[in-house]
């Protein structure tokens, strides 16, 4: 221990420390804390609390990952939108790449100006507007960005499930940084929706992703613009393995999407589409083409995006397949897979709502009861009504059909390792009910 005591670094931090500012506890003015984060390049920033209910959900991880958070600062960072609305995807997916660098950068700056004022931080990671907030299994970050930008004051979510800023519209990117210091004065949300409820994104969506009444397919979204993200990617390489040859490949894949994937493997991942923010007229600095010859900027911005010749990507029997053909027959349908495979029954039931095709279930009204054995025990309700689905913990209501399965086999079935007949002739699956019921349940997920 003495030779720790008179270790150089040791001795400087204890002589230094007494009376020092930098290890004092006092909270950090906002005031001078906002001028920080605007000087290390964020274009808007709002502080909040650890404990803020409406992130609930999230502090049991954000604590793991940094126990001695005490205030979120959350920040964004705008895009030259010029460039994000060309239908030139390449150059809008630069800008977004440009945009989180610098984002990321901001981020980084931040963190080195906390330590030089002993204020312990970390940057968990940036990220753009249309992050995908949770996948089935995990977390797609470690902090899901829109909601804390939201309670910040940043913005709030508009039909596209985007954040709106009030003043630059959906072309930022959101970051944000954990300190250990409590702020003298908290931000809170906006008290109005940026949004103007044009539905120009349900018109520019190439999948229908977005509906007019404020539904959202994860489904649609995630199999085409996140094509070349992972769950694209993981599809491609068993294409691959399924290629009897080198011809057989071509006759699959294109030589272009070959080259996309190579992009997106060797640079960063492209968006495919991301046309929802492209076409968002939404912003004081973005609205006035907008209201000042709205034919004009559907006509400049909109139309593009729709008359773009190129491939659309779609899981089979989904609602997507549908809504290509019948709203743009100029835009190819490949079919794919997602990609999305639960490898748990916690994975499963969470990717239900996320799965649902929600067409594919018209006329259907059920209560499914599902009980899981072996490796992972479980039992579940999915009830499928009025278009909609709804997963619960147990068993409620009367069942119209239930289903009792071993999990593994349960999994291996949705991934097609396993054979339903055979599972259901071994007892590894049991069905009490109309087996037309469950074969309506599984048109409701496509795979």
């Amino acid at each position: 221990m003495a030779k720790f005591d008179n270790h150089p670094t040791v001795r400087w931090w204890r002589e230094q420390s007494t009376n020092n500012p930098k290890t004092s506890t006092v909270a950090l003015n906002s005031d001078s804390l906002r001028t920080l984060c605007l000087d290390a390049g964020a274009d808007d920033v709002g502080f909040v609390e650890i404990y803020r209910p409406a992130i609930a959900d999230q502090h049991a991880e954000i604590l793991t990952v940094f126990p001695p958070t005490k205030t979120l600062i959350s920040f964004v960072c705008c895009m030259n939108r010029e460039n994000v609305r060309t239908p030139a995807r390449s150059i809008a997916n630069l800008e977004f790449h440009a945009n989180y660098d610098h984002a990321d950068e901001v981020a980084r700056n931040l963190v080195k100006a906390f330590a030089q004022i002993g204020v312990r931080a970390l940057n968990p990671s940036v990220a753009f507007p249309m992050e995908m907030d949770r996948y089935p299994d995990k977390k797609a970050w470690v902090i899901s960005h829109k909601p804390v930008a939201v309670e910040a004051g940043l913005g709030h979510i508009g039909i596209h499930r985007n954040v709106i800023h009030p003043k630059f519209g959906n072309f930022i990117a959101l970051g944000t940084v954990l300190i250990d210091t409590e702020v003298t004065e908290y931000a809170h949300p906006i008290d109005y929706n940026p949004c103007i409820e044009c539905k120009l994104c349900v018109a520019a969506c190439p999948v229908g992703a977005i509906g007019a009444d404020g539904s959202f397919s994860f489904s649609a979204c995630y199999t085409h613009n996140y094509r070349e993200f992972m769950g694209g990617f993981t599809d491609w390489t068993e294409t691959i393995a399924d290629s009897k040859s080198a011809s057989d490949y071509r006759k699959k894949v294109t030589a272009s999407e070959s080259a996309s994937m190579w992009q997106s493997l060797s640079f960063k991942p492209n968006y495919k589409a991301a046309y929802c923010i492209a076409a968002c007229p939404a912003g004081e600095d973005v609205i006035a083409p907008f209201l000042s010859d709205r034919k004009a900027f559907i006509k400049d911005v909109v139309k593009p995006l729709q008359d773009k010749t190129e491939t659309i990507y779609v899981v089979p029997g989904s609602d997507a397949e549908n809504y290509v053909a019948k709203h743009f027959p100029n835009k190819t349908v490949k079919l794919v897979s997602s990609g999305i495979r639960p490898q748990s029954i916690q994975g499963f039931l969470f990717g239900l709502p996320l799965l649902f095709q929600r067409n594919r279930s018209e006329g259907l009204s059920a209560i499914y009861h599902f009980t899981f054995t072996g490796s992972e025990s479980r039992r579940a309700t999915v009830t499928i009504q009025n278009k909609m689905v709804r997963v619960q913990e147990g068993h409620l209501g009367k069942a119209d059909i239930s289903v009792t399965a071993d999990s593994k086999t349960w999994l291996g079935f949705l991934g097609k390792e396993q054979n339903l007949i055979w599972a259901l002739l071994r007892c590894k699956i049991r069905v009490s009910g109309s087996l037309k019921l469950l074969q309506a349940f599984g048109k409701c997920f496509p795979a």
